[in-house]
């Protein structure tokens, strides 16, 4: 199931981050050829968007970032990233997600909770819907005091994916 879902993903990645949903900016000229997944990994992807209603959403990429373009071929996408050396304390980040959700699902047990050491600061509901190939999502929160700090997405008690920041 696990090598399935990252098929999926992967697949939604390259064959569909052009942008199949009307929010979606035009996207930029390629500076290279793009691989063309195989037929069969276009068949899976296909599937779970028209077939797997209710199985859930495949999160496809997430980021930690500073920025989100507000415009232009980089609309909706995470144009900083949170650098390797970390943040200053009081740094506002958002957490840039990418899901394929099932065409017409509504998904409402995603979560991002930010943790300093062991301890619980934050936790945020996200809600991402089916509408398109790609659903996106950046939730925003702020890393107040210094320290090793951890943001995770959740799906109900499962980890989906976990960044380790350093604040200054």
């Amino acid at each position: 199931m696990a090598g399935t879902l990252k098929k999926l993903a992967m697949c939604a990645l390259m064959a569909w981050s052009g942008g199949a949903m009307a929010q979606d900016a035009a996207p930029a000229p390629a500076a290279e050829p793009v691989k063309a997944p195989s037929a069969d990994a276009v068949r899976d992807t296909w599937n779970y968007f028209y077939k797997a209603q209710g199985q859930g959403p495949v999160l496809v990429e997430a980021k930690l970032c500073t920025e989100v373009g507000k415009e232009g071929p980089n609309k909706f996408e995470c144009t900083v990233e949170v650098p390797a050396e970390g943040v200053k304390a009081n740094t506002s980040v958002m957490v840039w997600q990418s899901y394929l959700v099932p065409q017409g699902d509504s998904v409402e047990d995603l979560m991002v909770q930010t943790k300093q050491g062991n301890v619980v600061r934050e936790t945020k509901d996200v809600k991402v819907k089916g509408e398109g190939w790609r659903a996106r999502q950046w939730t925003g929160v702020r890393l107040s005091k210094p320290g090793d700090w951890s943001v995770s997405i959740l799906r109900g008690d499962q980890v989906l994916k976990t960044f380790n920041v350093k604040v200054l």
